[in-house]
């Protein structure tokens, strides 16, 4: 189990990793102001994304309100989350959620 602390971040609650090797994934939430070619630009340029793979991503956040659009650790994926919203995209860091 890892040890987390919580950091006010832009009116959302971010949580920051304490220790390394833990699963974590970026997620994005629809929104009514950005475009499906906007969004599909920004995953192919921020996370590398093929054309397909944004396409998808984008119309299973239109249609589900929300997606988890890349994986990795938290040191990783923190450059790639704060490119995506500082495009304007609703996006968040998640940690892997661990049944017990």
């Amino acid at each position: 189990m890892s040890v987390t602390k919580p950091i006010e971040q832009d009116d959302v609650l971010v949580m920051e990793e304490t220790t390394s090797g833990t699963t974590a994934f970026i997620v994005v939430y629809n929104d009514d102001f950005n475009t499906f070619d906007w969004v599909i630009r920004c995953f192919m340029e921020v996370l590398d994304h093929t054309d397909q793979q944004a396409e998808q991503l984008s119309m299973m956040i239109h249609f589900k309100g929300r997606a988890t659009v890349k994986s990795g650790s938290f040191e990783e994926l923190r450059p790639l989350k704060e490119a995506l919203v500082e495009r304007g995209l609703s996006a968040v860091i998640e940690e892997e959620k661990h049944e017990h």
